[in-house]
């Protein structure tokens, strides 16, 4: 009976093990570190991008037709990126040194007639596919040794606080990824909402009544920062600075 015991407890650690690799690290966790190589010599992530807000990219493979769009796209806002205090990295199951050959390639192409675009940003090697695992980046009814298209937006203290996946044959709008993270600051630095399809410099939501009756009788104004639509939905007016250069 012992000896049945261990095994019944063995195997249903062994399953319960092999269900949880590769689980998808939630939001509101902290990002799994990890060091490896790549295009920029090694580096250990999210830790050597410091207190600045992180993106971490998976895609398929190197030298791909979509793939290779995307960090077009990425090296052409880098500098977008840079200016909200946004460190970039991304990563595949190939090898650092087909990265290179990858890296310099796209660097020679004029896409979009945009000029040829430096690649600044890390890509990192995973041929082991440990990190994939981690980040739940094989999707196996999709490939069991390609990732899929992931996202993960990380905050200044390593937590994630965005998380994305695109099938292999859809490229990922690199503009909605600028729009989130402007939207997740926008909401953490003023404690307040985004509506469906907000830019940024648009009105906010605010989730809860925005004044008393004891600041509106003190500050007879303060209505005028706020409009409601309906009686739920309770908005903040964005003042939208223009600046006459003479």
């Amino acid at each position: 009976m012992k000896k049945l015991f261990v095994t019944v407890a063995l195997f249903a650690f062994i399953v319960v093990s092999a269900g949880a690799k590769g689980e998808i690290p939630l939001i509101g966790s902290v990002a799994p570190s990890f060091t490896a190589e790549s295009t920029n010599g090694e580096i250990t992530f999210p830790d050597s991008f410091g207190k600045s807000w992180k993106i971490l990219f998976s895609h398929p493979q190197d030298f791909t037709p979509v793939c290779s769009s995307e960090l077009l796209e990425l090296a052409y806002l880098n500098d977008e990126f840079e200016k909200m205090d946004i460190k970039l990295a991304v990563i595949s199951t190939d090898e650092v040194k087909i990265h290179h050959l990858w890296k310099a390639h796209l660097e020679e192409l004029d896409y979009k007639s945009r000029g040829p675009q430096k690649i600044h940003f890390p890509i990192i090697d995973d041929h082991g596919a440990k990190v994939s695992e981690t980040y739940g980046m094989l999707h196996k009814p999709t490939s069991t040794n390609k990732d899929i298209r992931g996202v993960f937006i990380i905050d200044s203290n390593n937590i994630i606080r965005s998380v994305n996946f695109y099938p292999m044959e859809v490229g990922r709008n690199m503009q909605e990824i600028l729009r989130v993270v402007a939207a997740l600051k926008t909401t953490e630095e003023q404690k307040v909402l985004t509506p469906a399809n907000w830019n940024d410099g648009d009105d906010v939501l605010v989730p809860y009544f925005p004044y008393t009756a004891e600041e509106l009788s003190k500050d007879p104004q303060i209505k005028d920062n706020y409009y409601s639509v309906g009686n739920r939905l309770w908005f903040k007016k964005t003042v939208k600075v223009t600046q006459n250069i003479d």
